[in-house]
């Protein structure tokens, strides 16, 4: 099982006919997804890598039932992409792009409000690596091969380090439910408390590695919701330790500007809620292997491996 998606997910791709688009679209493909269509306004009818291409989100989910959408559209129309797969009943969209102005995601975010909770859209990104579930699906930009299917939920901030813990992972025999990117970006779709409690209600997902950053109070939203929630094993690594106040260093959101936000004062207030915290990047495949072993859960499925292969 994975959480958000899944082989049988059809997806359509925002922005298939840019050079950016038709690359990750093609690796989509190859990995299994199920990539049923694209949008981008003005060509539609044509087709692009044997999927149709169509004007609007709307025409594309009426003729395809495509319940998940990817966005590779640049920042001035990102925002308006966005919302738009909102309006057409998408169910789960990634945003890849980066550089969106904060202003216009403040209203995507009051835009998706209009929703009732249960009918909202579920958003991962801006400025994100996207999401994975190994074996099964892939809907970002993030490389395939280093993902093992296995029974350890990933989320994070930084699509760089989750690629490191996957790897890290695979080469101890660790295996991954599914990994999903939420975005370094100020204003963002969805939390580390979302993913969280995606991951604890689902029952083949052991544990949850946390790969949190500077700046923002996400992480210690997450580490109430582990405290007071989860049962299972959270393990987590916060970057930038060395990082100075007042500074942004690398996403736009990693700047630390209030009380709470250095990796230091996060790393405690997780420490605090239960949550093994890996010393250092090159750390966490050991770490997660160590408290695996303290739990006395299994490194991977071997059943769920079987199955991919057959």
């Amino acid at each position: 099982m994975a959480i958000l998606i899944d082989e049988h997910t059809p997806v359509v791709v925002q922005g298939i006919t840019g050079r950016i688009g038709r690359f990750h679209t093609e690796e989509m493909i190859d990995y299994g997804t199920n990539v049923v269509a694209g949008v981008t306004p003005g060509k539609g009818g044509d087709f692009v890598l044997d999927r149709p291409v169509f004007n609007t989100v709307k025409d594309a989910v009426a003729q395809t039932g495509a319940s998940a959408s990817i966005v590779f559209v640049p920042p001035p129309f990102a925002a308006d992409s966005i919302m738009e797969a909102a309006d057409a009943g998408v169910r789960f969209c990634v945003c890849v792009t980066d550089g969106i102005p904060m202003q216009d995601m403040m209203r995507v975010k009051r835009y998706m409000r209009r929703y009732k909770a249960q009918a909202r859209m579920t958003l991962t990104g801006p400025n994100c690596a996207g999401t994975i579930s190994p074996g099964r699906a892939l809907l970002g930009i993030m490389p395939g091969h280093i993902y093992l299917p296995g029974r350890v939920g990933v989320v994070g901030r930084s699509g760089t380090l989750g690629y490191e813990a996957a790897s890290q992972m695979k080469a101890l025999g660790i295996g991954v439910s599914t990994s999903v990117g939420i975005g370094g970006d100020p204003v963002n779709g969805t939390s580390f408390r979302d993913h969280l409690e995606l991951f604890e209600a689902d029952p083949d997902t052991d544990a949850v590695v946390m790969v949190g950053e500077i700046g923002g109070p996400q992480e210690a939203e997450g580490a109430d919701y582990v405290r007071d929630h989860m049962t299972k094993p959270v393990i987590a690594y916060i970057a930038g330790l060395s990082a100075p106040r007042g500074r942004r260093m690398g996403h736009a959101g990693a700047i630390v500007s209030a009380a709470g936000e250095s990796a230091q004062e996060k790393t405690a207030l997780l420490a605090a809620a239960g949550i093994t915290m890996a010393p250092n990047p090159s750390c966490i495949g050991e770490t997660v292997a160590r408290v695996l072993s303290e739990h006395g859960l299994p490194r991977r499925d071997s059943e769920l491996l079987e199955d991919r292969r057959g």
